[in-house]
């Protein structure tokens, strides 16, 4: 895929009258080839397909994190994560637990609830007459407080503190769901059917009394546990067979940081017929909706957007897809873990089937739905966003597009704590551990195989400088050492114990040292020695 210029998006008439509704679709953990319309031919999602011949399908757009917690946080509120507060998935690291003998760093304590002070895309459309519902992973507060009822949303079916629909003793995806906000359904329900039956409740609901909607479907799927139906399990076991994906070699354990966990390796074909049959009912339900704003006579009055929250899950906990080319995959500051698949239909103003190569990322949806609405912008809140609308019909965007990042945790997936900058097709990495940084030109080198930094000085100091000065504008939080580093002591554990029961002696090792033991006095020292040693900004 190459970077072409912003006039490649299209559009056919001025910006419609009437107020548009509403249907926002975000699934979980979706990587950027997880769609046939993104190149995947093993998984199947017809509907999701042509809704993407009917709009604009963006090659280059980002998540605001490489994992949920703080893209979420982005989408609600038009802000990086870094002025959300939210900088890794909630609990993330803060589990009580001590610092790690493994980790050279101290990841920073980060927010755990989305604030209530924040005025959420939700509330900015309910406040100008909008209908707003909820259904599905919320993952932004511990207490109900912080919850969508609480975040702009009338209705709110499933959304509370778990981020998996297995987390905090729920039952899975299939009823019972054990949810407090969603009642049980039939024993053996499906989660994505019944997360779509409530939203297709809630679009009738409003049609009737003829008020505009704005819906937010936000699937658990994609996201671990990975089940499906039985019959598209099957479906797709023969389909695997046929094709002769079942003979290849699935996975990798080539890097050296894939050493340190037995469950470290990096999938590099498409071929898990379970999660195959999760993405094909995520499909199915899309069409269900697709068809109710049919027969309700608003599907050209209806704005679609369809996107994930980050990247496909390739590097860890069973690795279920890949992200190939990208490289790696959620948890990751490579492509793999922040690029992400957009689709966005807006009748009578997208021309159909266009393809946008311009870099956007998820802070620019809250602008860009309060203008495709008709409301006025709110820079103050949405700071980090632009709206998207000239691209969306057909005009260029002003300059080179900048994009910020910044990942100060380890993540579960093998990532460190690293920033990044994407200037035009360059993207600049710098990693804590070491600070080093990799040069990338996404245009010659989509892979991220070929660092540059060292052939472009004059390139690598340019954007370190703009990296540090942003950092440096938004008070991010660098990671800080770790005093009680120890790689010897799992090295030694792991050959004794044949890498066996790593996780069960790291709880150990955590509460040894246990936030009693560790002196918060330190941090202050770290932290100038830290900065003092990189000669950080």
């Amino acid at each position: 895929i190459a970077l072409v210029s912003s006039a490649s998006c299209g559009a056919k008439n001025k910006v419609p009258k009437a107020r548009p509704n509403i249907v926002f679709i975000l699934v979980d953990d979706m990587g950027w080839k997880d769609l046939g319309c993104y190149g995947s031919t093993f998984y199947e999602t017809p509907n999701i397909d042509k809704l993407a011949s009917q709009g604009m399908l963006f090659t280059d757009a980002y998540a605001s994190s490489t994992v949920c917690s703080p893209s979420r946080s982005s989408i609600m509120t038009g802000q990086y994560p870094v002025h959300t507060g939210i900088t890794d998935w909630i609990i993330g690291s803060q589990n009580g637990s001590g610092p790690r003998p493994d980790q050279k760093l101290l990841p920073r304590p980060f927010t755990l609830n989305l604030d209530t002070n924040q005025v959420t895309i939700a509330e900015a459309l309910k406040h100008a007459g909008y209908a707003t519902c909820f259904a599905g992973k919320w993952h932004l507060g511990l207490s109900p407080a912080y919850w969508p009822k609480n975040q702009g949303f009338d209705y709110n079916y499933g959304g509370w503190a778990a981020g998996n629909p297995r987390a905090h003793g729920m039952g899975g995806y299939f009823s019972p769901y054990h949810n407090p906000r969603l009642t049980d359904g039939p024993k053996g329900e499906f989660l994505p059917d019944r997360l779509t039956t409530e939203i297709i409740r809630f679009i009738k609901q409003q049609v009737k009394m003829r008020k505009p909607f704005f819906a937010d479907l936000s699937f658990y799927a994609v996201h671990q546990p990975i089940e499906a139906k039985k019959e598209y399990i099957e479906k797709f076991r023969e389909k695997a067979h046929r094709m002769g994906l079942d003979t290849l070699q699935q996975f990798v354990k080539d890097a050296s940081w894939m050493q340190k966990r037995s469950s470290w390796k990096e999938r590099m074909v498409q071929s898990n017929p379970v999660y195959a049959g999760l993405i094909y009912s995520v499909d199915e339900n899309v069409g269900r909706i697709i068809n109710t704003l049919k027969k309700l006579d608003i599907f050209n009055n209806t704005i679609i957007l369809f996107t994930s929250d980050n990247g496909g899950l390739s590097t860890a906990e069973g690795s279920p897809t890949t992200n190939y080319p990208l490289r790696y995959g959620k948890g990751w500051v490579y492509e793999g873990g922040i690029r992400v698949p957009l689709i966005i239909r807006w009748p009578d103003v997208i021309r159909e089937g266009t393809v946008c190569h311009f870099p956007v990322v998820n802070t620019d949806f809250y602008p860009t739905l309060l203008q495709m609405t008709g409301l006025p912008l709110m820079p103050e809140q949405h700071k980090d966003g632009v709206s998207l609308v000239p691209l969306l019909e057909g005009k260029p965007l002003p300059g080179q597009p900048v994009i910020y990042w910044h990942y100060p945790h380890y993540s579960n997936q093998g990532g460190v704590p690293a920033s990044i900058v994407r200037a035009g097709d360059w993207k600049l990495i710098r990693f804590y551990e070491d600070n080093h940084v990799e040069l990338y030109n996404l245009r010659t080198d989509l892979e991220e195989r070929r660092d540059v930094a060292k052939a472009f000085p004059e390139k690598t100091a340019t954007m370190s400088e703009m990296l540090n000065q942003w950092k440096y504008k938004v008070h991010a939080k660098i990671p800080w050492i770790n005093p009680y580093y120890n790689p010897y002591i799992i090295d030694q554990y792991m050959k004794q114990h044949d890498n066996k029961g790593l996780s069960q002696y790291l709880r150990a090792y955590d509460t040894l040292f246990s936030k009693k033991v560790y002196d918060p006095s330190i941090k202050k020292n770290l932290s100038e020695r830290y900065h003092k040693l990189y000669n950080l900004k």
